[in-house]
């Protein structure tokens, strides 16, 4: 058998449920955290839109009344950011209430924040009170009522959505790493049957790695893995296989260091080693090389395997087209537009490039696996 080297992995465990890194959860409370820079400026840009539509319907003789839009702008402006500070603040308690509660507690803050607002602007632009003063505030009350209310039914059907996306995405990423290729599992027990007379050891260590990487594939508690743990899967399967492909199967390794804690989702590597050795190594009689190269560049970490180009293009190479499509969908849930799935043929080598965003896993984030 030709010899080949794997690196030395540094054996991880899964991530702890409770403490590693997962995907973030929807919060159960329905209003987003209005902390946030981003929550406040479409606040604001959302609030100066109602602003600019009320000064070009107040406007009588050209298409905005600026100077009505210069003063309603400023108190709009004023009542928006302190009202969202004060739901800022108050967020752990209302979190705490129920639905109608909460609701009705956030209107109560709104309205009372307008009605201060009025009263101080009113005083400062007209000092004697009057009839017309109350009318006016009362116009402004019963309007940041109907938006407030607007507003909160949005961030509640918002909310409602989010968490059904939530759930079916995790019933896909729960389905897709669940499978396994069933010619894998057939071949394996062929081979472990064969060495149980002629090698018990060896037979016994397939044994143990095949367990292993069917425990993995039903772990689906976790969603993120130290890389060092996606390389400890594909050494075992690696081993499985050049058990039964013998010195029909050649590796190259080139992984840089310093990636071990690298963040992945289990089972991406290895199901990409298992389709490079299933349709670039197993069909042909002289086998051929597979290469992993995994490299980090600016704010990715690049995941590359290379095998010879299939000679087929029949239902195996729709096989892979599947295999490629549902890791691709894995990426996207959990990481989003920056996670790429690509892959290319040149000179007769076909190449699989995976791009994640560099994000690492303290040892913190790590239990023992028992």
């Amino acid at each position: 058998m030709r010899q080949y080297s794997i690196p030395a992995t540094v054996k991880e465990t899964p991530l702890n449920p409770d403490k590693g890194i997962t995907r973030k959860q929807p919060e159960d409370f329905y209003v987003p955290d209005l902390c946030r820079v981003r929550a406040v400026f479409l606040l604001l840009i959302t609030s100066e839109l109602l602003v600019l539509v009320l000064a070009i319907v107040q406007a009588e003789r050209s298409w905005i009344d600026w100077n009505y839009f210069g003063l309603l702008s400023l108190f709009v402006q004023w009542t928006t950011l302190t009202s969202a500070a004060l739901i800022c603040l108050l967020r752990p308690w209302l979190a705490r209430l129920s639905v109608t509660r909460a609701t009705l507690a956030i209107v109560a803050i709104v309205l009372l924040d307008v009605l201060a607002f009025s009263l101080f602007a009113d005083s400062v632009l007209h000092p004697e009170p009057g009839i017309a003063l109350w009318q006016g505030i009362a116009k402004k009350l019963l309007l940041a009522l109907l938006i407030i209310l607007m507003v909160l039914r949005y961030f509640y059907l918002q909310h409602q959505w989010q968490q059904q996306q939530e759930a079916e995405m995790q019933a896909r990423l729960t389905s897709l790493q669940a499978r396994i290729q069933p010619h894998f599992l057939f071949n394996s027990m062929n081979t472990i049957a064969s060495l149980i007379a002629t090698n018990p050891e060896q037979a016994e260590d397939a044994v143990l790695d095949l367990s292993e990487l069917f425990r993995a594939s039903l772990r689906t508690d976790d969603q993120l893995v130290p890389l060092s743990h996606e390389l400890d899967l594909c050494q075992r399967y690696l081993t499985i296989e050049a058990l039964r492909l013998g010195d029909r199967l050649n590796l190259e390794w080139d992984i840089q260091s310093g990636l071990e804690q690298q963040a992945i989702p289990p089972l991406t590597l290895q199901p990409l080693v298992e389709n490079a050795i299933y349709h670039g190594i197993q069909p042909r009689p002289e086998g051929g090389t597979v290469r992993i190269e995994i490299t980090t560049k600016g704010h990715f970490v690049y995941l590359m395997v290379q095998n010879p180009k299939p000679e087929r293009t029949g239902p195996q190479h729709q096989g892979n087209q599947i295999a490629l499509t549902n890791t691709q969908a894995r990426l996207r849930a959990l990481f989003g537009e920056p996670a790429v799935l690509k892959h290319s043929q040149q000179n007769n080598i076909y190449t699989v490039t995976l791009r994640l965003p560099k994000r690492t896993v303290s040892q913190s984030n790590i239990t023992a696996r028992r």
